[in-house]
């Protein structure tokens, strides 16, 4: 894995375009893209724009890639993967707060949310396409960015920032959770009258 990484890295902001795709495609690599972004920006904070867009762009594919084939095998998936244990839970979370789980899972990556859990509940249960792109974009766009910004900005300083404001970021995501849910609600109500 570290001859694959070390390769990516040679290929600079190319490397983390693919390393998104793949990495949101399926193959699993927690982590993975946030790292090599930050790597990236380090190494070469002038390339830190183009390698947050890249890591976007790849995502995006990848991303879709994997929501068309949850999307096809769809009710299969979903008896297989999520009528127990964890995976239950998780389809609950989906059909209570619908896209609001993929963005938060999208936008911060905390290990309780998996993104990829949600990204699949959305497929097989025949979200938009389009609708499931704009929030992917919505997530990604400001998460990659502003990876891209810290490792420009702070240098080899980026991960000891990211440790230390691990709480304030998942306060964040869950103070974020609780208003998109409500505004979900809101106008969940408010369509229906």
């Amino acid at each position: 894995m570290r001859q694959f990484r070390d390769l990516l890295v040679s290929w600079g902001p190319l490397g983390i375009f693919v390393l998104a795709a793949v990495e949101s495609a399926g193959i699993p690599n927690p982590g993975g893209t946030d790292a090599l972004l930050l790597v990236l920006t380090i190494a070469r904070p002038e390339n830190a724009a183009l390698c947050a867009v890249l890591a976007t762009l790849g995502s995006l594919i990848g991303t879709a890639i994997f929501f068309e084939i949850a999307r096809k095998g769809g009710e299969w998936y979903l008896i297989r993967y999520t009528s127990s244990g964890r995976g239950a839970r998780f389809r609950a979370w989906f059909l209570r707060y619908g896209l609001v789980t993929v963005f938060i899972s999208t936008l911060l990556p905390i290990p309780i949310l998996p993104f990829k859990a949600f990204a699949a509940c959305a497929g097989a249960m025949g979200v938009t396409r389009t609708r499931f792109l704009l929030v992917l974009l919505a997530g990604r766009i400001p998460r990659y960015g502003a990876l891209a910004y810290l490792g420009a900005k702070l240098g080899e300083g980026s991960t000891g920032w990211l440790k230390s404001h691990a709480w304030h970021m998942t306060a964040i995501a869950v103070v974020l959770f609780v208003l998109l849910y409500g505004l979900v609600r809101w106008a969940d109500r408010n369509r229906i009258q």
